[in-house]
């Protein structure tokens, strides 16, 4: 049965393939497993094995968990990300996972140039960064759009106290017209 785990530990070992310094980082952790949560996504366990390469599953020594507020706290820089993930368990791995995570990078138009050549893997790898950026920036403006909204808005709304004496206000307006509406009748 293939896991989401098995195309993920594939893809972080071709990583850790190209960059010896990451696997030497790993290495002193060889028999330790990581957990990685996100909620509402199953959590994904990646096992430190020897030479400093990852393989799927293990009893996690290290979990780490995204809160639901991390992909836009993401937007806004690495320590607004940071404020929103939970570490759980062994402190210098965490370090370590945190540190890869920061300065592992996938050298896509590399791979790309195997399969199309350099001009065209060039290219191509500009055209991705340029529309990563557009997206990027366009998701930032909208969340900064967002937020201003909500605090310009925020300023428009009532506050709870002013809800209860408007429902006052107004069964005492209903009360009223109901006895207008008896003294009316009884006139006519």
């Amino acid at each position: 049965m293939v896991t989401l785990e098995s195309p993920l530990v594939a893809a972080l070992n071709r990583l850790l393939d190209a960059e010896s310094w990451a696997r030497e980082r790993l290495a002193p952790f060889a028999g330790e497993t990581v957990e990685l949560r996100a909620p509402p996504l199953p959590a994904l366990r990646f096992s430190i094995v020897e030479g400093g390469r990852v393989a799927p599953g293990g009893e996690p020594r290290l979990a780490i968990t995204l809160k639901p507020e991390s992909l836009a706290a993401l937007l806004r820089g690495e320590a607004h990300f940071m404020r929103t993930v939970d570490i759980e368990g062994n402190a210098r791995l965490a370090q370590e996972v945190l540190h890869l995570a920061r300065h592992l990078r996938w050298d896509a138009e590399e791979d790309l140039a195997r399969l199309v050549g350099d001009a065209a893997a060039h290219r191509l790898a500009g055209m991705v960064r340029d529309f990563a950026a557009w997206q990027l920036d366009a998701a930032r403006r909208l969340a900064e759009g967002f937020m201003e909204y909500a605090q310009e808005e925020a300023q428009l709304l009532a506050p709870r106290a002013g809800h209860a004496e408007l429902r006052a206000g107004v069964a005492h307006l209903r009360d009223a017209l109901e006895r207008l509406e008896k003294r009316i009748e009884r006139l006519e």
